[in-house]
């Protein structure tokens, strides 16, 4: 069996990629935004952030590996969208939560997401949040808007096209591919930008080129972008989930 065979079969029965975590997360200029997310795992903190960045920026991602890494060192974490997000949430004193897409929120999740703030003071919980807007552009009630005006606010920034190289080169040899420069700079200047979509046509043309015996190559490269529509991809977070009985009022 030849090891381009023994890496397809690895491949038909591994993982397509890594789980979103902090440490596999792109930190480009969001420095200061991931220690703060790190510090969340410490029971006695209880800051209040809001993240914001355009679809592919790394949102989601950063959502789902706080919640990752908060759990792993013992604090409990309540997660929820904001289009899943019901008329209560509860949470056990010193928790985090974690609500992704505030801007999805319908009437009954605004006036939820306004009592946790809260709760929040009282018992003594931490706040993630998320959305596509800044604060102020947000479509909620006044007084949440201005509550979550009031939290540390981080604008995700997305990727340069050097942080995207090195990443796309990080993910081709994590697969046993070999791409070159001309490959990367055709891939960064056709179809969607973003990184995950970047890693899902990368991902695309090595299944492609198991399929079809070819090295990977920009006539490949060609004819897989012809042949596959990009989706929309946002790294996601995971299912709602609070794994705690206890309420908070």
């Amino acid at each position: 069996m030849t090891l381009r065979r023994q890496q397809q079969l690895l491949l038909d029965i591994g993982p397509e990629a890594a789980p979103a975590s902090l440490d596999n997360f792109i930190v480009g200029e969001n420095r200061e935004l991931m220690a703060r997310l790190k510090a969340l795992a410490d029971p006695g903190i209880f800051d209040q952030i809001y993240l914001w960045g355009e679809t592919g920026c790394g949102r989601s991602h950063l959502l789902a590996g706080t919640l990752e890494h908060v759990a792993t060192h013992g604090r409990n974490v309540c997660f929820a969208r904001g289009q899943d997000l019901a008329d209560e949430l509860s949470a056990p004193p010193g928790s985090l939560i974690i609500i992704d897409d505030a801007d999805a929120l319908d009437e009954t999740a605004q006036i939820t997401l306004f009592r946790t703030f809260n709760a929040a003071r009282l018992v003594g919980l931490a706040l993630l949040l998320a959305g596509r807007r800044p604060p102020l552009q947000l479509e909620l009630r006044e007084d949440l808007r201005t509550r979550i005006g009031a939290t540390l606010i981080y604008e995700v920034h997305p990727l340069s096209d050097a942080e995207k190289t090195i990443a796309l080169r990080q993910h081709a040899a994590a697969r046993g591919m070999h791409i070159d420069d001309a490959l990367i700079n055709y891939l960064l200047h056709h179809g969607r930008r973003d990184l995950p979509s970047l890693l899902w046509m990368l991902n695309a043309l090595d299944q492609a080129s198991l399929e079809r015996k070819r090295a990977p190559s920009l006539p490949l490269l060609r004819e897989v972008l012809g042949q596959h529509q990009q989706p929309s991809l946002e790294l996601q977070s995971p299912a709602t989930t609070c794994n705690h009985t206890r309420a908070h009022t």
